[in-house]
């Protein structure tokens, strides 16, 4: 069987602290992104929608399963469509809120995402911009539990923000942590993810969500700058010795990387870091050649399209 006819099970919800839920889709690989559901007395708060329309029903019904109402308000963490294409399943009337960066991003791409995979059942989907935004910081009070959101980009995508429960000790990342897997800066930045990262250990988390993968401790921070420094050694390595970033993936390897999901983004990562390497005047996340480097990973896939379970 092809991996374009195998689905990975719809996700479930597991709660990580008090009133606050993870909603995983394991493995965690390509589209199949996490999602949080932080309990209010005016009805679950989402953090993320997902990728494909029974998806974003299935973790529409396990929040407001919890019994705490209806979902009223949805807060995006970055752009992405595995991240956001799931809030037009949510009543018209929802606050979605996001980074000022998402809207126009959202828009500009559309929903570009699916015709990487067109194999998905993305089901009927609309774009669904956000309708609250904000620049720095913004804090939501659910009864007397603050919720606070960052910006922290750019580092996975230029408009990334977290997501912290401060009493629970819980920090909900989006992609720009993935435990147990690849990280991806392709769209946002090598340098601007090890910063966020910095961001990232401060908040003194106890338990993290990222975007993808297995529910996580702080631990998945050093994780990720063991990975990304590596990432900035191999594109030095290659730009000195005038070789491509496909070149240098090939040359080099996944090194102690390998059990990590979706190790293709290796060569995203590379051309983000000769990027930042030969052209430093240029603003972190700068626009680069997306269609073109994926390209390039599904080459050094073997020739394959990297496998999307959503």
């Amino acid at each position: 069987m092809s991996t374009a006819a195998l689905r990975a099970p719809l996700g479930r919800l597991h709660e990580v602290a008090d009133g606050v839920h993870a909603f995983l889709q394991p493995p965690g690989g390509w589209c199949l992104s996490n999602a949080g559901a932080i309990v209010g007395p005016d009805g679950p708060v989402l953090v993320d929608t997902a990728a494909t329309r029974s998806r974003a029903e299935g973790l529409r019904a396990a929040a407001e399963g919890l019994g705490r109402g209806t979902v009223r308000t949805v807060i995006n963490t970055h752009s992405h469509g595995d991240h956001v294409f799931g809030n037009c399943v949510f009543d018209p009337s929802a606050t979605i809120i996001a980074h000022e960066l998402t809207g126009p991003e959202m828009e500009a791409v559309g929903m570009g995402l699916q015709t990487l995979w067109p194999d998905v059942e993305w089901g009927e989907l609309t774009l669904r911009p956000p309708t609250v935004t904000f620049a720095r910081s913004m804090t939501l009070l659910l009864g007397d539990r603050p919720v606070e959101l960052h910006h922290v980009g750019p580092a996975h995508s230029t408009g990334d923000i977290v997501v912290w429960v401060p009493d629970a000790r819980v920090l909900f990342t989006g992609d720009v942590a993935l435990p147990g897997c690849t990280p991806f800066c392709l769209m946002g930045s090598v340098r601007g993810s090890l910063a966020a990262l910095d961001r990232l250990r401060a908040f003194g988390a106890e338990t993290v969500v990222g975007g993808h993968g297995r529910i996580s401790g702080p631990e998945v921070f050093d994780e990720t700058e063991r990975y990304l420094r590596r990432i900035l050694y191999l594109a030095r390595e290659g730009v000195a010795a005038g070789i491509s970033p496909l070149q240098t993936a090939r040359a080099h390897g996944l090194g102690d990387f390998g059990d990590l999901i979706d190790p293709e983004r290796l060569v995203g990562n590379l051309h983000r870091a000769y990027l930042e390497i030969e052209r430093p005047e240029l603003p972190l996340g700068a626009e680069i050649d997306v269609p073109g480097v994926f390209g390039e990973m599904v080459e050094f896939n073997g020739g394959r399209l990297p496998a999307c379970l959503a």
